[in-house]
């Protein structure tokens, strides 16, 4: 069985986020870069499928920059077997990716494809989901536990409810939470082992796909700065405030 593990490169989750002078996006010239964590879990449950013998090879795809190439290593280092950098300059958006992503499993044809269940840069939550309509596959989103047998896979996934248990049929695709598993440390040995392993680079032209953006972002903001709480002596002159002062009864 054959898995695909989609990572992206992000602003490292401890860096604190600042605004570029020119309001076009956010810094991320000299700011430290990570795997987005949702993509961690997703790699780590592909090299344990791997681990316990329900998987034969593992593939991390990454798309953007060629800084993303580091990325791919780290997946490679906590266990993927090879990488696959689909580099461009230009600015994805989910349907880009979704899109390249489709290239991808229509040329290595995996039986599993796994994602992070949303990006910490730009939270979109978007990409799984159009990438198994693109694909007309069964998918299951924030996925806590996942099991495969018998050429099907049940997820348990987190709903505003509660847990839901769904069955697919192979292939599919995963989005996975935070819940599913805690990340390894990529150790030095495998860190210098994963420098060794095969990464591929293609470009979207390559595979005939259109990135071209579909938004235009105008401008990009600070959220406004919180007003500091005030202390009531009692309901009456709580209702009166929100009535008077807050407007919002």
């Amino acid at each position: 069985m054959k898995i695909l593990v989609a990572v992206k490169r992000v602003i490292d989750y401890n860096v604190k986020i600042r605004i570029k002078s020119d309001h076009s996006g956010v810094e991320t010239a000299n700011v430290k870069m990570s795997m987005n964590p949702f993509d961690e879990i997703a790699v780590e449950e592909a090299v344990r499928l791997k681990e316990a013998g329900i998987a034969t090879e593992v593939i991390a795809v990454s798309c953007g920059l060629t800084q993303s190439q580091e990325t791919l290593r780290t997946a490679m280092a906590i266990g993927a077997d090879r990488g696959i950098l689909l580099e461009t300059e230009v600015e994805l958006q989910p349907l880009a990716v979704a899109k390249l992503l489709k290239a991808i499993v229509d040329k290595e044809q995996p039986d599993l494809i796994f994602l992070g269940k949303q990006a910490i840069d730009d939270d979109s939550n978007q990409t799984g989901q159009m990438l198994a309509a693109l694909l007309n596959l069964p998918q299951a989103t924030f996925a806590s536990k996942v099991q495969v047998s018998d050429g099907k896979v049940t997820v348990t996934r987190e709903v505003d409810g509660g847990l839901e248990t769904l069955s697919l049929t192979l292939p599919a695709v995963i989005t996975t939470d935070l819940r599913l598993n805690e990340p390894r440390y990529a150790t030095l040995p495998n860190i210098m082992k994963a420098k060794k392993k095969p990464l591929e680079i293609l470009k979207p032209e390559d595979l005939g796909v259109d990135i071209a953006p579909r938004m235009k972002t105008l401008k990009v903001m600070e959220p406004p700065t919180r007003k500091a709480g005030v202390m009531v002596p009692d309901i009456k002159t709580l209702i009166e405030k929100l009535k008077n002062e807050a407007k919002v009864i």
